[in-house]
């Protein structure tokens, strides 16, 4: 592989990282919604992004190691220093970082809607099911006390 394969595999999974920001931007609209075959459709569709990227971060990374360089930043930089294309392999790299870290904190953010809906759920199965009280007010702000609850299946 040569400088200039690094560079299309830098090119490509930009390419990758912009459609995988996309369908995780999507991915919050749907979960907002809760429109659910929305969702398994987007997740199909985030698979193969995401294994094309892991992929192609082997390769750059096997890459690097052959030339005895390290897979990492710093490998990179010594080899943008010998390379023609060194300048943009680092500003192809500097972009798909940027990119994958708006993927992570935008699949962070999913995350907390995920976990927000699943608390959600969960306190609502419990008030239906009579595990949990509602909490209610009384006529001076405090928390009323309530009898014995039923749940909503024997109300």
């Amino acid at each position: 592989m040569h400088d200039t394969s690094l560079l299309e595999l830098f090119t490509s999974d930009i390419g990758s990282a912009e459609q995988l920001l996309e369908l995780i931007d999507a991915e919050f609209k749907a979960l907002s919604e809760r429109d659910l075959p929305r969702l398994q459709g987007i997740l199909t569709d985030k698979q193969p992004l995401l294994a094309l990227l892991d992929q192609h971060g082997q390769v750059r990374s096997q890459f690097l190691l052959g030339l005895q360089l390290s897979a990492d930043r710093l490998g990179l930089e010594t080899l943008a220093a010998r390379s023609a294309h060194g300048a943009e392999l680092l500003a192809r790299s500097d972009a798909l970082s940027a990119l994958l870290e708006r993927c992570q904190a935008a699949n962070l953010r999913n995350g907390r809607l995920i976990r927000a809906n699943q608390a959600s759920t969960h306190s609502m199965l419990g008030i239906l099911r009579g595990a949990e009280t509602p909490s209610l007010y009384d006529s001076h702000g405090g928390t009323a006390k309530i009898g014995q609850q039923r749940p909503l299946s024997r109300a």
